[in-house]
């Protein structure tokens, strides 16, 4: 069981001080935005907010200045995050791109356009998504379809990427590709590109998800050129470069606190008197704070430049389970006729409850993180 280690990791007093700052800050920005808001978490955007943030100098924390990043440690962009999180910030606008897209550009992309790019991300004004999913393709993500074709001076791209959270918003796309649909392995023959999302031949349509919100798109391709700069990486590397990626995308404090905001409420709700209440709750933080030791240990794993993809798949996976319990625990302590239905207690929950079923699939699904968890196990 040695590679599902997670050595503890102690946060130093610097970043104690940070937590502080940003608690300031959010309590100002934040004094009007209402307990749903909140509970959307992560996926709610404001671009004014995410401005904001930037000119703190709180995206694109560890980066390189040449990249207009501020050259801070891992684990003071943890508690930033986790600040961000507990409070509810509407921080989607920039958050995919802060997350995972930046450091892929730094790493693989053409040194001119990450130096063109990535500032503005750092500034809170430039938006990614994600163009990984396919219709049809369940899970597997190797088994794309979606073509790329060499043509003079760049690629034609044609096919189709689905639940591409924000696409809407954003202003650019990492996109998955097949490049060679000769490679002897499904793995083998892929690209990622970084297509501007105003380029002819893109739509974007969207798709409604249970709350009755706009967070999926499906994306079409339809003789989309993209030149030859906007190539990550070398092509055919593009599987190696998305697990890199992905571990970015499952190792954050955001994979266990998407319901704090239903946890919140029913404590604020709870009897001290009554014994369901504090038995309850008390198991409740009781796993929080499991998890957290576990998410502050994978940020450890980062700043000392571990790769921590197993142990962030064992995180996404708990965590989801947890965060996909909480409803059932608040509807058991609080509902029915216990609950009025004009509290922000019932609004709360009323979200939480219809985005909960989405937790264990965003990032990878629980069969998906599973199976790499038994892998790194050797049980498979």
């Amino acid at each position: 069981m040695d590679a599902l280690n997670i050595n503890p990791c102690t946060l130093d007093a610097g970043c104690e001080a940070l937590r502080l700052e940003v608690r300031e800050f959010l309590a100002e920005k934040l004094a009007n935005h209402p307990p749903r808001s909140r509970a959307k978490n992560w996926t709610d955007a404001s671009p004014e907010f995410s401005r904001a943030l930037g000119a703190r100098g709180w995206i694109g924390m560890t980066w390189p200045k040449e990249f207009g990043g501020h050259e801070r440690t891992s684990l003071e962009r943890y508690v930033v995050l986790e600040e961000l999180l507990a409070a509810g910030a509407p921080v989607a606008a920039h958050w995919i791109a802060d997350r995972q897209s930046a450091p892929l550009l730094m790493r693989y992309a053409d040194p001119e356009v990450a130096r063109k790019v990535v500032p503005g991300i750092a500034r809170g004004e430039t938006y990614f998504c994600i163009g990984m999913s396919e219709p049809n393709s369940g899970s597997d993500l190797a088994s794309i379809r979606t073509k790329g074709e060499k043509i003079p001076g760049g690629w034609r791209i044609n096919g189709s990427k689905v639940w591409t959270s924000f696409a809407q918003h954003a202003h650019y796309m990492i996109a998955l590709v097949r490049t060679d649909s000769s490679a002897a392995s499904k793995h083998s023959g892929l690209t990622q590109f970084m297509i501007d999302m105003k380029t002819p031949g893109l739509t974007v349509r969207p798709i409604i998800n249970l709350t009755g919100e706009h967070d999926f798109n499906e994306i079409f391709l339809e003789d989309v050129e993209v030149p030859d700069n906007h190539v990550i990486g070398a092509p055919g590397d593009g599987w190696k470069q998305v697990t890199a990626e992905l571990a970015f995308e499952r190792s954050g404090p955001e994979r266990y606190l998407s319901s704090t905001q239903l946890v919140a409420e029913m404590v604020g709700a709870a009897d001290a008197a009554n014994p369901r209440h504090r038995v309850a709750l008390g198991r409740l933080v009781a796993s929080y704070a499991a998890l957290r030791q576990m998410s502050l240990g994978v940020a450890g794993m980062l700043a000392r430049g571990e790769n921590p993809a197993l142990q962030a798949s064992l995180v996404k996976d708990v965590g989801a389970v947890l965060e996909q319990g909480i409803p059932e625990i608040a509807h058991d302590l609080f509902g029915g006729s216990l609950l009025d239905p004009d509290s922000s207690l019932a609004d709360v929950l009323d979200y939480t409850t219809m985005s909960a079923p989405s937790y264990s699939l965003r990032g990878g699904t629980r069969e998906i993180l599973r199976g790499i968890i038994a892998r790194g196990l050797d049980l498979r």
